[in-house]
C-alpha cells in the first residue's frame, strides 16, 4: 500500500489536471486506497496511518468517480439501490432502504419491554406515558447517529471503537456491551418460556419453555441463508403480529381515550408513589437498548450506498431516518396499546374482582389472584395473561401468549446480530453465527432455567426488572462513544453533527448518567446486608464512574478541548489517542484545522 503523504499528493494532482485522460483512473486508484478496510486491521494496539486515511466523502473531481461495491464480510449480498441522478423523494428508493430500521425497532418491542409497559400502566395508570414518548424520540435521535455513522464511514460503531480507543478502553466497552447483550438474551428466554407456559395451559412448566429455547435460537440461522430480505420479511412479520395481538387487547379494553391523550401530553405524575417514580426510570433503560446503537450502524451497511459520492451519503441518511422514524412509531404503538390495556384493566384494582372474574370464565389461578380484598401488589407477564383471559376470555389470553412470543423470538435476532458485529469489531474476531448463538444462548439460559426449576415465576419475572436496570447502566457505553464520533470532523467530514445534536447529547448523557446513580442507590438497601457486599458495591461504582469520566475526558478532546490532552493515563496512551482522533501525524498538524465548515444537526 501506498503512503498516506503519496496518496493526499496524487489527489492533489488529479484535482489539479481536471478532466485529462488518466484522471478518471488514477481517481478510481485513490479511492480504493482511501476505503475502509472492513475488520482488517494490521496492528492491534492503534491503527496504521492508511487505516485511519478512511474518510471516502471525497468532494473534488466528483463527477469522475467510479462506483466500486465495497466487499463485506457482514453482508455478502448487499441491497442494490435504484440508480438515478436525481436525488429528490422516491418511493421505489425508500422501499430499497427499508428494512434496517425495522430489524433495529424490535429491540424496543423484546419481552423486557413489554414487562416494562405491563408495570407501567398496571402502577402509574396513563401518567407516564409521556416518558414511554420522550425515551422513543431519544432513542430515535440516538438510532438516527448510529445509522449515520455506519453510512458515512463504511464501518460500524464497534469498528470505529477498535480503531479510535486504546486496547484497555476498548476491551471494557466490549465487555459492557456483551453484558447487556446477554441481558438482553435472557429477557427473550424468559419471555419465551412464559409465552409456552401460558400456551399449554400450565401443562408446559417454566424451565421447559425454557430449554425449548435452545431449538429455537437455530431458526434465524436458518432463515439467515435464504438471504436478508427474507429475513426483514420474517421479522416485519412478527412485528405485525405483535401490532395485531396487541391491537386486539387494546379494542377489548377499551381504554379511556381522553386520560390516554392527557397522559402522553401532560408530563405529570399525579398521585405516583415511589414504585411508580422507579418505573419511570425503568422506562428509559428498557427503551433504549446500548447494543441495538451497535446494531443498528452495522445494518446500514446491508445497502449499497456510493458512498464516494456526497449526494448518495445525503439521499442514504434521508431515507434510513425516514424509515426509522416509520419503525420506532410503529413500535411506539405497540408499546402504548401495551401501557394503555393494563392502565385501564387492573389499576388499584383488588385480588378479588379479578379472581371472582377468574372464577366465572372457569380460568382457576389461586396464585396469581388470590380472593382477598387487599389491592393487587405485583404484575408480570404472565399474571398479565391470566388476567386478559379472566376479563376476556380464553382466546385474549392466548391472543396475549402469542404476542409475547413473537416479542421473545423477534430479539433473539437482535442478539445474534448485535453479538455478531460487536465481537468481530472490537475485538477483529471472525465467529460463525451458530457459535455466537450458542455462547450467548448457554451463559443466558444457565441462570434463567435454574430460577425457572428452583423458583417461581414471580422470581422469573423479577429478574426482568433487574435486567431492564442493567440495560440503563449498560446505556452511557454506547451514548459517549456514538457522539464522540459522530462529532469528529475528520472522520464525519461535512456530517459531522451540529451544535444541537451535541448539546442534547450530552443533556441526554447526564440524564442517563443520574437515572443510573438513582437506581444504585434504591437498589443498593435491597442487597444482603453485609459488609463484604458493601465493599464491593463501593469497588463497581467507583470502577463504573472512571470509567465513564474517562469517555467523556476522550470526547471531549475530539470536542476541541485539547488542553484536556495533558491529562495522564496510565492505561492509555494519550500520544496515540491524539493521532487516532486528529487523524494526522504531529509533523502535519497545520493542516488539522483545514477540515470542512459544514455540519448537519
Amino acid at each position: 500500500m501506498m503512503s498516506t503523504t503519496e496518496s493526499d499528493t496524487m489527489g492533489q494532482n488529479i484535482t489539479s489536471q481536471g478532466g485529462n485522460g488518466n484522471s478518471r483512473e488514477m481517481s478510481t486508484i485513490v479511492l480504493k486506497e482511501r476505503e475502509p478496510q472492513y475488520g482488517v486491521l494490521q496492528n492491534e494496539e492503534s491503527p496504521t496511518e492508511e487505516s485511519l486515511n478512511t474518510f471516502s466523502i471525497n468532494d473534488t473531481n466528483e463527477a469522475t468517480h467510479e462506483h466500486i461495491t465495497e466487499e463485506d464480510p457482514d453482508f455478502e449480498h448487499r441491497v442494490p439501490i435504484p440508480e438515478d441522478d436525481n436525488y429528490s423523494f422516491s418511493f421505489r428508493k425508500l422501499w430499497a432502504f427499508t428494512g434496517p430500521g425495522f430489524l433495529m425497532s424490535i429491540a424496543y418491542l423484546d419481552p423486557g419491554n413489554i414487562e416494562s409497559d405491563l408495570q407501567s400502566g398496571f402502577q402509574a395508570h396513563f401518567e407516564l406515558l409521556w416518558i414511554l414518548m420522550l425515551a422513543t424520540l431519544m432513542g430515535l435521535l440516538l438510532q438516527r447517529l448510529s445509522a449515520r455513522l455506519g453510512v458515512v464511514t463504511g464501518m460500524h460503531l464497534a469498528e470505529v471503537c477498535f480503531r479510535e480507543y486504546p486496547k484497555v478502553p476498548r476491551i471494557l466497552l466490549w465487555l459492557m456491551i456483551e453484558i447487556a447483550i446477554i441481558g438482553s438474551d435472557m429477557q427473550e428466554v424468559i419471555g419465551t418460556a412464559i409465552a409456552f407456559n401460558l400456551l399449554s395451559y400450565g401443562k408446559i412448566p417454566l424451565y421447559g419453555g425454557v430449554l425449548i429455547t435452545i431449538a429455537d435460537a437455530f431458526v434465524f440461522l436458518f432463515l439467515d441463508k435464504y438471504g436478508l430480505r427474507k429475513l426483514e420479511a420474517f421479522f416485519a412479520t412478527l412485528i405485525t403480529i405483535m401490532a395485531i395481538t396487541f391491537g386486539y387487547e387494546y379494542i377489548a379494553v377499551g381504554p379511556d381515550q381522553g386520560a390516554l391523550l392527557a397522559g402522553l401530553f401532560l408530563p405529570t405524575c399525579r398521585g405516583c408513589d415511589k414504585a411508580a417514580g422507579v418505573q419511570a426510570v425503568a422506562i428509559i433503560g428498557a427503551i433504549i437498548m446500548p447494543h441495538n446503537i451497535y446494531l443498528h450502524s452495522a445494518l446500514v451497511k446491508s445497502r449499497d450506498v456510493r458512498r464516494e459520492k456526497k449526494e448518495a451519503v445525503k439521499e442514504a441518511n434521508m431515507y434510513f431516518f425516514i424509515e426509522a422514524c416509520i419503525a420506532l412509531l410503529v413500535a411506539f404503538i405497540i408499546n402504548l396499546f401495551v401501557v394503555s390495556v393494563f392502565a385501564q384493566g387492573l389499576y388499584k384494582h383488588t385480588n378479588a374482582e379479578i379472581h371472582e372474574m377468574c372464577v366465572e370464565r372457569g380460568i382457576f389461578d389461586n396464585e396469581s389472584f388470590p380472593n382477598t380484598t387487599d389491592l393487587i401488589e405485583k404484575m408480570d407477564i404472565r399474571k398479565g395473561g391470566v388476567y386478559l383471559g379472566c376479563e376476556f376470555g380464553a382466546a385474549a389470553l392466548y391472543i396475549w401468549a402469542i404476542g409475547i412470543l413473537a416479542s421473545g423470538q423477534s430479539s433473539t435476532m437482535t442478539g445474534t446480530y448485535a453479538g455478531q458485529f460487536v465481537m468481530e469489531g472490537f475485538l477483529n474476531l471472525k465467529w460463525p453465527r451458530w457459535k455466537r448463538i450458542m455462547l450467548t444462548r448457554s451463559i443466558a439460559i444457565s441462570p434463567t432455567i435454574l430460577i425457572a426449576a428452583f423458583k417461581d415465576v414471580q422470581d422469573l419475572t423479577g429478574m426482568n426488572d433487574l435486567l431492564n436496570v442493567v440495560m440503563s447502566l449498560q446505556l452511557p457505553f454506547a451514548l459517549i462513544p456514538i457522539l464522540t464520533f459522530t462529532s469528529t470532523s475528520k472522520l464525519m467530514k461535512d456530517f459531522t453533527n451540529g451544535i444541537f445534536t451535541k448539546i442534547v447529547c450530552f443533556c441526554l448523557a447526564i440524564g442517563v448518567i443520574g437515572i443510573n446513580m438513582f437506581f444504585v442507590a434504591i437498589y443498593v438497601p435491597s442487597l444482603p446486608q453485609h459488609w463484604a457486599m458493601y465493599i464491593l458495591v463501593v469497588v463497581l461504582l467507583c470502577a463504573y464512574i472512571v470509567f465513564i469520566c474517562y469517555l467523556i475526558w476522550f470526547c471531549l478532546i475530539t470536542l476541541g478541548f485539547s488542553f484536556l490532552q495533558h491529562i495522564p493515563i496510565p492505561c492509555c496512551s494519550i500520544k496515540a489517542q491524539t493521532y487516532n482522533l486528529n487523524g494526522l501525524s504531529d509533523e502535519d498538524g497545520e493542516q488539522s484545522n483545514q477540515g470542512p465548515t459544514e455540519t448537519t444537526d
